[in-house]
């Protein structure tokens, strides 16, 4: 029978028959693990690093002290602060709740079309994030089509409700796909038995799934609210008077020059981004709770009274405003002025695949190629450093690895700018423009890519170490036992069996790096055009229909490149074959180390 339990650290030796978390660990690291950890400390270093002290030394320069004292009494600075936070925790809520209600629908409900639901859930994710910004202001704006076309309001979509219902339906997707995947995992058997012993389906679902589901509550809210303060261009599109500190520091820059202020708020901007990530981080630390089964027994008992039918009714109507917006940008890019002008037109289109668009297409889809598999392999090869190699250092790796996710985006492309540009400002960082190229052409692209790879490198990263942990170790032993070495036991035995997770960080890299706006803004150069950047120009302009061409173009090669990764790489191998292959104890399969 299955048990809830509170995982707790415990001294002493492992227990019989418990699976070890790790290998035996070597005094010395072999050669080619020692050239693979010194390249991904210099990617971090690199990437991650040194623009995050370009931030900090500017920051923090005597002239800049005075600014705190500044900000702190000033009523206009205090409320671009409550604004962010406010708007952070609105869109945690809001975007936290949706992911709830589609796992919900699609683990417990009776009702048809899930897998189209599914399907238009995860909409958002292939698109640049922006798209539904524009959309609304299109059909919800002052003028919308169904706003003022067929309600006759005429909303003003601008300001906070605007940003919160533009981010909430952008990033739901990242709390709907963790909490499906911790819905299905549940034991069945533990509803089973409460509803065997008369709790209502209610009752059931605040007292046994809910306190399950905690880690996955909490996880994606604290992710949603980092990234709805450091979001860039939702802001800048929709924002209005609702000023945040994100878009605060990018005017700065780009609008008074003023880079001792951007430094500022950029530093303000990162204290509640990495107190909410550690918290995070030793949150789920500490409060684990699991199952423990040999594998999961009964079944899903699912809803099919009258109940289901407002939850799913719910459900249908969110997914109607996601087909609405992602229709409009898809009509928009073909239609002279949607919703005045129907008329059908390729101009927008020509424009964007045939004219002044075009090298901004091939530009965008050049950087990513090259980014995708670079982000890939360091995700996998930290991971693997972290999970099997490494002892007192490996906290310490996996942390800088995942200061892409850490770090808000525009404060590590403020820190790019600063750390890399040509012109003198950090005095002794300054030899470092030339170590990445001296002309513009060079420098504007080796910062793209490499900001490309470290925003995407932490999602590879966390995917590999999750299916590491399900890789019994005794297998790889049993290949370094026989003679082979780490890195041939690495290519020949770990990596098949973790495809599955290295697909899914190229899949994620080339993603995040055709859509990412807010680390490379500062980076764009007339020389190195990004689609973001011009679909950011297009709306700010109310170029609207080039705006939803380009964004119509993006998707569509990220579906492609989805596909054709897929055909390169693989499904891979079923992570679950790890169990018939290692050794049978009887918690093999279902048990790892406690967490500390």
């Amino acid at each position: 029978m299955s048990v809830l339990t509170r995982i707790r650290s415990r001294g002493g030796e492992p227990a019989a028959g418990a699976a070890v978390s790790g290998p035996p660990r070597r005094r010395r690291l072999d050669l080619g693990i020692r050239l693979l950890l010194l390249a991904c400390v210099l990617l971090v270093v690199v990437g991650s690093v040194i623009p995050l002290v370009a931030v900090l030394t500017a920051a923090f320069a005597p002239d800049a002290l005075p600014r705190y004292a500044e900000f702190i009494t000033s009523p206009v600075d205090l409320m671009i602060l409550r604004n962010t936070l406010v708007l952070g925790v609105l869109v945690g809520l809001a975007g936290t709740a949706l992911g709830f209600l589609f796992a919900f629908v699609q683990t417990r409900l009776a009702v048809p079309g899930k897998r189209i639901l599914h399907v238009i859930a995860l909409v958002p994710i292939v698109s640049p994030p922006f798209a539904v910004a524009t959309a609304t202001v299109v059909l919800y704006g002052r003028r919308g089509v169904i706003s003022n076309g067929v309600f006759g309001l005429e909303y003003d979509i601008y300001g906070l409700d605007g940003l919160v219902f533009v981010l909430s339906l952008s990033l739901f997707p990242v709390a709907y796909l963790g909490l499906l995947g911790m819905l299905r995992g549940l034991d069945p058997a533990l509803e089973e038995a409460a509803t065997n012993l008369g709790a209502s389906r209610w009752r059931t679902l605040r007292t046994v799934i809910l306190p399950l589901l905690a880690p996955g509550l909490v996880g994606p809210f604290l992710l949603l609210f980092v990234e709805a303060i450091a979001d860039l261009a939702n802001p800048l599109v929709v924002g209005g008077d609702h000023t945040v500190l994100a878009s605060r520091a990018y005017l700065a820059v780009t609008g008074e020059y003023d880079v001792t202020s951007a430094a500022v708020y950029c530093v303000i901007l990162l204290v509640p981004s990495l107190l909410l990530y550690f918290g995070q981080r030793y949150w789920l630390g500490r409060r684990v709770r699991t199952t423990i089964t040999g594998r999961p027994s009964g079944s899903v008992h699912l809803v099919d009274n009258w109940v289901r039918w407002p939850i799913y009714g719910l459900a249908l109507l969110v997914a109607a405003l996601i087909v609405s917006i992602y229709g409009t940008v898809v009509a928009g890019s073909v239609t002279r002025v949607f919703g005045v002008d129907n008329t059908l037109t390729l101009d927008y289109l020509e424009e964007v695949l045939a004219g002044v668009g075009r090298e901004a297409v091939l530009d965008t889809i050049v950087f990513a190629a090259v980014a995708t598999p670079i982000a890939a392999i360091f995700g996998l090869v930290i991971s693997w450093l972290v999970v099997r190699h490494l002892r007192r250092s490996a906290a310490l790796l996996d942390f800088a690895g995942t200061l892409g996710v850490a770090v808000p985006g525009t404060v590590l492309g403020i820190g790019f700018v600063l750390a890399y540009r040509p012109e003198r400002y950090l005095g002794p960082i300054e030899v470092f423009p030339s170590l990445v190229g001296g002309s513009a052409i060079a420098g504007g692209a080796a910062a793209i890519v490499v900001a490309y790879v470290i925003r995407s490198l932490p999602a590879g990263q966390r995917t590999a170490v999750a299916a590491l942990t399900q890789i019994h170790p005794q297998i790889e032993q049993a290949s370094t036992d026989l003679g082979a070495g780490p890195l041939y036991t690495f290519r020949r035995v770990t990596l098949p069996l973790i495809r599955p997770a290295f697909l899914t960080g190229l899949s994620y890299s080339f993603a995040r790096s055709m859509t990412s706006i807010s680390t490379i803004v500062l980076l764009v150069t007339p020389e190195t055009k990004i689609i973001t950047s011009q679909v950011l120009s297009a709306a700010s302009t109310g170029r609207y229909g080039v705006a939803f061409a380009y964004c119509t173009v993006l998707t569509a090669i990220v579906l492609a490149g989805f596909a054709l990764l897929r055909l390169v790489v693989g499904a891979g191998a079923n992570l679950h074959r790890v169990a018939s292959t290692g050794p049978q104890t009887p918690k093999s399969r279902d048990t790892e180390r406690p967490k500390r």
